[in-house]
């Protein structure tokens, strides 16, 4: 597996790949793929990386900035990340993760905050601050990693490409 940062060529693969594996997701709105491709068109897309095996892209991990009522700054969302049905639970989604948060802390960032699975991300370093929230979430489902010791307060804002429907 390479894992490496998108190309331009890359754009429609990258929608097919994320529109697939949303496909049957219970919390989707099948919107991922137009996600994507509002932040790259609004230059929001501060990390775009894709997981290739065998010259096929198999998966996708995107990260842009989000606003913290707190006035915290250099916080990045993740999402959306997208592995092929036939190619989960290999392990790709969490070298994507990986490699990207890599990338985040090379660029100085303070932290990242994604709206997933507590399941799954806890088990990554990520938690549930009880000071952070964002509209129509549950708490349970807001998780920041801080690369510091210090956790933001107050609300998130993703960036407004994550209303994108279309």
């Amino acid at each position: 597996m390479i894992i490496r940062n998108e190309i331009e060529s890359d754009g429609e693969t990258i929608a097919a790949v994320t529109k697939t594996a949303f496909e049957n997701h219970p919390y989707s709105h099948n919107t991922e793929q137009f996600i994507i491709n509002a932040l790259r068109a609004a230059n929001a897309l501060t990390i775009s990386l894709v997981a290739e095996m065998n010259g096929k892209i198999v998966g996708h991990i995107a990260f842009s900035p989000v606003t913290l009522s707190d006035g915290s700054g250099h916080w990045y969302g993740l999402g959306p990340i997208s592995v092929l049905p036939d190619y989960q639970k290999q392990g790709i989604g969490k070298a994507l993760l990986n490699k990207g948060l890599d990338a985040l802390k090379a660029l100085k960032a303070q932290g990242c905050i994604l709206v997933g699975d507590p399941n799954y991300y806890e088990r990554l370093g990520f938690k549930s601050p009880s000071g952070l929230t964002h509209e129509g979430v549950p708490q349970e489902n807001l998780l920041a990693l801080s690369f510091s010791k210090k956790m933001p307060q107050g609300i998130v804002t993703f960036h407004q490409a994550f209303s994108a429907s279309g």
